[in-house]
């Protein structure tokens, strides 16, 4: 019995070492190359408030705004002026105590069906184009994809990228500014703050079915296994980059969609980028368009190719490119 038990053992062990090599077999042959950072004549512009063309600017000319934030948003017209509202009182309220305080609101309007655009240029109208633009791109991307299209455009110091269904309260953008601050000195000026909904795990169980909670736990244990350790909300999508960490990070992105997150801290950690982890007011919005478990499974998918890419080099770490 005892030899037939270890016989089992040694041909599981076999089985599961053959399924590894193949399943890296399988993402080293599919892996995508690096996304070409390429804009379609139509992104290099913007219209500004009375509806001319200005091209854009780059995140490789230097800053002249103290704070970016880079707003991605795909179909998201009811959603949209919600968000957009709180972060321009917010921004403006802050402008009006510190006059040397400026800021940008650049939405990138991800190929939506709708009037995205048409809501977002509102108020660019409303604020002006030095405040508020509006970079609508030709075809859909992905959240990753549209972050980094906002961000190679950005001129800010510092930028925050930040959900447009508004569900982390704005001001918590001063929470992620002393999290920043509290990492200095910052090597080669590259620092990330983490906006977390960690600490509010336990309510969020309460309220869940037991078969999302075990999903839910089930992709945190893959995040820590496969990518990335000691963040525990690596999806909360309020983050906050200096400049430089931002394009170092952003340039060797190869996952656009759902998981490009936990690529990105992936990254960061590789270069070694200090990283905090700061609690953020949060609360759920409807209209998510995260279906909960085949987007889980496509996300728990990604996580094993991402680590088996690089581990096996069909991916690799880039250092900054610029986009043409």
């Amino acid at each position: 019995m005892a030899l037939l038990l270890l016989q089992l053992a040694v041909l599981g062990a076999a089985l599961a070492a053959a399924a590894l090599v193949l399943i890296s077999v399988v993402a080293f042959i599919t892996a995508t190359k690096m996304p070409a950072l390429h804009r379609h004549e139509e992104e290099k512009v913007f219209l500004n408030a009375k509806g001319q063309k200005e091209t854009l600017p780059s995140i490789w000319d230097l800053p002249t705004k103290q704070l970016s934030v880079v707003v991605p948003s795909y179909n998201e017209e009811k959603r949209l002026p919600v968000m957009m509202d709180e972060a321009l009182s917010y921004l403006e309220k802050r402008q009006k105590r510190d006059p040397a305080f400026t800021y940008e609101v650049i939405v990138v309007d991800d190929g939506s069906k709708d009037k995205t655009s048409k809501v977002a240029f509102k108020y660019c109208q409303k604020y002006g184009s030095d405040k508020v633009r509006v970079i609508t791109l030709v075809k859909n991307r992905g959240k990753g994809g549209a972050i980094r299209m906002g961000i190679f455009s950005s001129r800010g110091e510092k930028i925050l990228m930040a959900d447009a269904d508004g569900a982390t309260k704005f001001p918590d953008v001063e929470k992620l500014e002393k999290g920043l601050n509290d990492l200095q000195p910052w090597p080669n000026q590259m620092a990330i703050a983490c906006g977390s909904r960690a600490h509010l795990e336990k309510e969020s169980i309460a309220q869940r079915s037991y078969f999302r909670t075990l999903l839910m736990y089930g992709f945190h244990f893959l995040v820590w296994f496969l990518c990335v350790k000691g963040i525990r909300d690596t999806q909360c999508g309020f983050k906050l980059f200096t400049r430089e960490a931002a394009s170092q990070t952003f340039s060797s992105l190869h996952v656009e969609r759902w998981a490009f997150d936990v690529e990105l801290l992936y990254i960061a950690q590789c270069f070694k980028i200090p990283i905090a982890e700061i609690a953020v007011n949060w609360t759920e919005i409807e209209g998510s368009k995260l279906v909960p478990f085949w987007s889980w499974l496509q996300m728990g998918k990604d996580l094993l190719f991402i680590r088996l890419r690089y581990m096996t080099g069909a991916w690799r770490l880039e250092q900054t490119r610029k986009m043409n």
